[in-house]
């Protein structure tokens, strides 16, 4: 057994004795190579040639055929679960930029601006707000759900409930947890009643929270003049079967059914970016009934003597939160003496003219140079306006070169050649130039 331990171990180091030797022979043979390729007289051409080649490759095939700078990116803030997160980036919608950054949206919860919004501008300010419980009441109906929306409206919509103009929605506090057998907000819906009203032969359904037809025609403002009656009587009790008729006996009466716009109410919100907007409750449209006595000549009617206007259905006000903050580079048109009024044609011009770049030459594109060229050009137009030449800048400032200020100092008076910022944005609107 020894001897044949002793065989086994022979073999073994005879084995790694001639790997050895060939690994010895192999790094020989590989240093001769590099010695003889390294006196080659066209290696230095060669490899600057390669060098030069993938360089070109890199920059062909690169966004827009441009270099990638940190330039191209926009400061976001981003307000969402008790904290905030300011993140540099391309992306060009808000929707794409959470899904980037892997930030969830569920059922519920509500994102100001909208997914679809753009990314425009510096500090962009995104606000997620997280679905809360929510229990909504509607009669004998109980719906759980979850709703981070702003009005009692909105979270009963959101849920997929039907809300009507007419229909009462209001928040109620859970006062008695075991009984309500709800942890959040209450929504109370107080449904109103839909009735049929033939308005002088015109049908409609009219939903009210009166109780008999005369508060009905009370609450609608209906008058009967002479030769008008209802039916039923005015002290009949309403329920959803209930039909009303208004005749009219004698002239000839009219009726146009035609739209009324909804109302819209815009609050301010700082935790939003200038420009930027979210919708905080749908509005829509309500509708009216108009009766017009026809005048008669031989049978033909020869005009029309409005009576009465008859609301059949309510409008709902759309609510807009409309963002105000203006951190960023874009806050610099307060300093610079812009009105807020003009802060929406100063953007638009500005954005079109050089995307807010303080060191943009006419001709770039894609990238905002970190710093001015060494000669700026008499004949190009340079800065926020791409005034020609950009030396003309100077009469607000020596910084003109660089200081966003002092740029949009001689914008604003120039725009004054136009009347005004608005009527340099209409001159652009239509010459696309100024």
């Amino acid at each position: 057994m020894p001897k044949l331990l002793r065989r086994y171990k022979r073999k073994y180091v005879i084995a790694q004795r001639v790997q050895a030797r060939k690994l010895r022979r192999a790094q020989r043979v590989h240093v001769q190579r590099f010695r003889r390729i390294r006196r080659h007289p066209l290696l230095l051409p060669i490899l600057l040639f390669l060098i030069l080649v993938g360089g070109f490759l890199v920059f062909a095939f690169s966004p827009r055929g441009q270099s990638i700078t940190a330039t191209d990116s926009r400061i976001v803030i981003i307000s969402h679960d008790g904290h905030m997160q300011t993140v540099p980036t391309k992306e060009t919608t808000v929707g794409v930029l959470l899904k980037k950054l892997n930030l969830t949206i569920n059922p519920g919860d509500v994102v100001e601006p909208s997914l679809a919004t753009p990314i425009t501008q510096d500090d962009f300010r995104i606000n997620i707000y997280r679905a809360q419980p929510v229990e909504i009441v509607a009669g004998n109906q109980h719906t759980f759900s979850f709703s981070a929306a702003t009005t009692p409206r909105s979270i009963a919509q959101q849920a997929g409930i039907t809300v009507y103009p007419e229909d009462y929605v209001n928040i109620v506090p859970t006062t008695n947890f075991l009984s309500d057998q709800a942890i959040g907000e209450r929504i109370v819906i107080n449904r109103a009643t839909p009735v049929n009203v033939n308005i002088f032969g015109t049908p409609t359904v009219i939903r009210t929270h009166a109780t008999t037809v005369g508060a009905l025609l009370q609450e609608k403002h209906i008058v009967l003049s002479s030769g008008n009656t209802v039916v039923p009587t005015p002290s009949t009790p309403l329920t959803a079967e209930t039909e009303i008729y208004l005749i009219h006996q004698g002239t000839k009466i009219i009726t146009v059914t035609q739209s009324i716009p909804m109302p819209v109410q815009t609050i301010e919100d700082s935790s939003l970016a200038y420009g930027t907007s979210a919708i905080r409750q749908q509005g829509s449209n309500g509708q009216e009934v108009i009766t017009y006595q026809a005048n008669l000549r031989n049978g033909v009617v020869v005009s029309q003597t409005p009576l009465q206007t008859i609301v059949t259905q309510q409008p709902v006000t759309e609510i807009v939160a409309q963002g105000t903050s203006l951190s960023g580079i874009k806050g610099d048109m307060a300093l610079a003496g812009i009105a807020p009024e003009d802060y929406q044609y100063a953007d638009y011009i500005i954005s079109h003219e050089s995307g807010w770049c303080t060191t943009k030459l006419q001709g770039e594109y894609g990238v905002c140079p970190v710093s001015p060229p060494a000669v700026i050009p008499d004949d190009l137009g340079y800065g926020l306006c791409q005034a020609t030449p950009g030396s003309k800048m100077s009469s607000s400032g020596a910084d003109w070169e660089t200081d966003p200020v002092t740029q949009l100092e001689w914008c604003n008076g120039y725009a004054a050649r136009y009347g005004g910022w608005y009527g340099a944005y209409e001159h652009w609107l239509e010459y696309s130039s100024w």
